[in-house]
């Protein structure tokens, strides 16, 4: 069987595919109590919901999609790698779930919002940028790109209906029966809003190339205040 460890020594994923293939090898290594497992499920959902509407549907530039979700979803296989070499070596914004996924008192759905935290409001403005870096373009609200990835807000939200019954509640939902503080921030959660802030922030970090110190500390506040996010998901509730 394969390991974690054999899985992330793999080449970077080339391919949307390949992505997949990899998320599903991941799912497979993982421990049904890993709080990991319960965001990779979620994100595998998601990826092959990506993939199908790509191949079925018209964009703009389907091409361009697809490039997008092989550099993001490397950020979360990046995380990984470097939590394994070193527990502490992964970017703050994963550390919360990744130090919290062998713990008790923790429900699914609140693993599966933590990591697409850390994701989106982390991962998703860098690979936005290293996307444009490799493709040429900018990052323009009014280009046919933007379109694009704004149609797929549709495709994320349906995929959230998909996944309701395997973690009780929604992606965007609260955890039924809980009580706490972690009832509202749930009940805030928007995929369609994470990923508009998540353009913006890449937006600031591209005006910020010619300031590479100004960007680099931009990005380390944007990864410590998206790991203090996710240690508040994590909160342990008492659930009836």
């Amino acid at each position: 069987m394969l390991t974690l460890e054999k899985i992330l020594a793999r080449q970077p994923a080339g391919s949307v595919d390949e992505v997949i293939q990899t998320l599903m090898d991941i799912d497979r290594a993982l421990d049904e109590r890993d709080g990991l497992k319960c965001f990779n499920q979620l994100y595998l959902a998601v990826t092959k919901a990506v993939r199908d509407s790509v191949a079925g549907e018209t964009f703009n530039d389907g091409a361009w999609l697809a490039q997008l979700d092989v550099v993001f979803a490397d950020l979360y296989l990046d995380a990984l790698r470097a939590n394994v070499a070193q527990v502490s070596a992964a970017p703050p914004a994963w550390q919360p779930l990744l130090a919290a996924r062998q713990k008790n008192g923790i429900q699914k759905i609140q693993f599966a919002l933590a990591g697409m935290n850390a994701h989106i409001n982390r991962d998703l403005p860098v690979a936005i940028v290293k996307i444009f870096q490799a493709t040429g373009g900018t990052p323009d609200r009014h280009s046919p790109r933007y379109a694009d990835y704004e149609r797929v807000n549709g495709i994320l939200e349906a995929v959230e209906t998909q996944v309701k019954q395997q973690f009780t509640t929604g992606i965007v939902g609260v955890v039924d029966a809980a009580a706490g503080p972690l009832d509202d921030v749930a009940a805030m959660w928007s995929i369609r809003a994470a990923r508009t802030a998540a353009w913006t922030h890449a937006e600031l970090l591209w005006q910020l190339r010619s300031l590479p110190a100004l960007q680099k500390n931009f990005l380390a506040t944007l990864d410590d205040f998206t790991g203090f996010a996710g240690r508040g998901l994590l909160t342990r509730l008492a659930v009836s």
